[in-house]
């Protein structure tokens, strides 16, 4: 199998990119991408560290972040599974990714920029879900936006399929991977009702 090692030969097997693609690329919430932004309550968050990348998904009942001035957004680290591998990554390094995503559209919003942590408490306030704070909030400095084409969502008809049927379960994963140590139907039983009493 032959790789590709330089640039100019991975240009050479594309072309010049179409004029819009650059055209459309901004460094700061203009009003239209701050009202796509706003309507996104899910987001894939990638980020670079010591160790390796991470991806991670998050989401919100509500904007998944918000913004602090047009330069800069700010978003809540709620409970999770405590691995902290993303804010490790920001931490160490800070650089950062996301796409937005908003259910039904195939339009997807891309952000890079670079991140801080901080458990300012007057911040983390502002975030508040019945009676609960975040740990952290993340604190995104824009480096550019810009709408991501549409033809990935379109392939995979993202919006218009459920392919969940026969699926494993976290349990049954949990299982494989523990050599049957943890998880299974019961993990699974479990799930729900530990989710929904430490979803904040």
């Amino acid at each position: 199998m032959q790789f590709i090692e330089d640039i100019d030969g991975l240009e050479a097997l594309y072309g010049e990119p179409g004029a819009a693609s650059i055209r459309k690329v901004v460094n700061h919430l203009t009003p239209l991408y701050k009202k796509w932004i706003m309507a996104s309550r899910f987001c894939v968050i990638s980020t670079v560290g010591a160790v390796g990348t991470d991806g991670s998904p998050r989401g919100d009942d509500g904007p998944v972040v918000m913004p602090l001035d047009d330069h800069t957004l700010a978003m809540p680290d709620w409970r999770g599974n405590n691995r902290l591998d993303t804010l490790r990554n920001i931490v160490e390094d800070g650089r950062i990714s996301l796409m937005f995503m908003v259910p039904g559209s195939n339009t997807l919003i891309r952000l890079n920029g670079m991140a801080k942590l901080t458990d300012d408490a007057d911040l983390r306030a502002r975030f508040e879900q019945k009676g609960r704070h975040p740990a952290t909030v993340i604190v995104i400095r824009i480096g550019e936006i810009y709408s991501q084409c549409a033809r990935a969502p379109m392939r995979a008809g993202l919006w218009e399929r459920d392919d969940s049927e026969g699926l494993p379960t976290v349990g049954a994963l949990l299982a494989e991977a523990s050599h049957g140590e943890e998880g299974g139907a019961e993990y699974d039983a479990a799930w729900g009702p530990r989710a929904a009493k430490t979803m904040w």
